[in-house]
């Protein structure tokens, strides 16, 4: 036999290791979310949550999360915006991305112009660990690096809650998320990029889901306190926001969330406007009408446009029964009044 023929044969045996070795990893996904317990999902009729470390997910990202946890390394300069689904994040990244960039670009020729929020501030398990990434590259964005996640502050890779990187918590009264999701799910349902289903989901429905905790990332109020349990006991190292206070007093948030990441605005930049400069551009007026928010899709059943509706606070007036009320009031004042946090 000769060396190429001998080359080939190996080379041959190592592609039939590799791809049984992918078969095997497979089954092992396949077995393993085969015994989380499972619920109807919000993504059309077809679609499931199932229970994954306590939190209620899509089935379909349970193996990037756990690349993510299993081979992300943070670095202490990192910056990480974690929040619940409708709670803000969009126009937060934004915010952020605009803080951190500012003396690198302008804002006539910000990436922002050109990329949706939640491309320039990906998602771990959304985005960097989906498709079986495990290690992807991550070494050539700049200092600081920004990423995002939905993810319950206990199931963080502990390189995260271990190192000096910081986390910037944002959270939303369950009222106005509960609405803004609602509209959310049903909105991505019309566009019958699943299966052409039509299995839209009630607001009594989407409210008891809620309630019982049977929603994506939920239970909210674990979510909510667990990372808001940290920014008490460090708050050099989580900071809390509450979409409320944002909306009410834009300015002064912002400044302290420039502070909190290391990039504080100077008193002369404060004189020269630039502070303002970046509360209208990321204001959510302004993004909304900016075209790459108004095509494209951010993933395969996610157009831009959805993540813009009204984000206003108090909204809920306008869609949920005063027994609806009751039910999430009672709830938020039974699990969260001891903690101290108040919506």
């Amino acid at each position: 036999m000769n060396s190429m023929n001998h080359s080939t044969m190996i080379i041959n045996q190592q592609n039939s290791n590799e791809l049984h070795g992918y078969e095997d990893q497979n089954k092992e996904k396949e077995s393993f979310l085969s015994q989380l317990p499972k619920t109807k999902g919000w993504l059309g009729s077809s679609s499931t949550l199932c229970l994954y470390q306590n939190f209620w997910c899509p089935p379909t990202i349970v193996p990037n999360i756990i690349s993510f946890q299993e081979h992300f390394q943070a670095l202490d300069q990192d910056i990480i915006l974690a929040s619940k689904p409708k709670s803000g994040t969009t126009w937060l990244k934004a915010l952020l991305f605009s803080i951190i960039n500012r003396a690198n670009t302008t804002l006539s020729n910000t990436p922002l112009l050109s990329s949706n929020p939640h491309e320039l501030v990906p998602f771990f398990e959304f985005n960097l660990y989906a498709n079986n990434q495990k290690n992807p590259h991550l070494g050539s964005i700049p200092a600081p690096r920004l990423f995002s996640t939905h993810i319950p502050y206990d199931s963080l890779p502990k390189s995260i809650t271990e190192s000096q990187s910081r986390i910037v918590y944002i959270c939303r009264n369950p009222l106005d998320t509960i609405v803004s999701h609602w509209h959310f799910a049903n909105q991505i349902d019309e566009d019958d990029h699943l299966n052409h289903c039509s299995s839209k989901w009630s607001l009594e429905e989407f409210v008891e889901a809620y309630c019982n905790g049977v929603e994506v990332y939920g239970p909210f109020w674990s979510h909510f306190l667990g990372y808001w349990k940290q920014s008490v006991k460090n708050p050099q190292k989580v900071m809390f926001f509450k979409y409320e206070d944002l909306k009410k007093d834009t300015k002064t948030q912002v400044k302290r969330l420039a502070e909190f990441v290391g990039f504080p605005f100077s008193l002369e930049e404060e004189t020269l406007g630039i502070v303002d400069e970046i509360l209208e551009f990321c204001s959510l007026k302004n993004l909304k009408e900016l075209d790459v928010n108004k095509h494209g899709k951010f993933m395969p059943y996610f157009e831009n446009k959805s993540y813009f509706r009204k984000g206003e606070v108090g909204d809920w007036v306008n869609h949920l029964s005063s027994d609806m009320v009751e039910h999430v009031e009672k709830l938020i004042h039974e699990k969260l009044t001891s903690s101290g946090l108040i919506l």
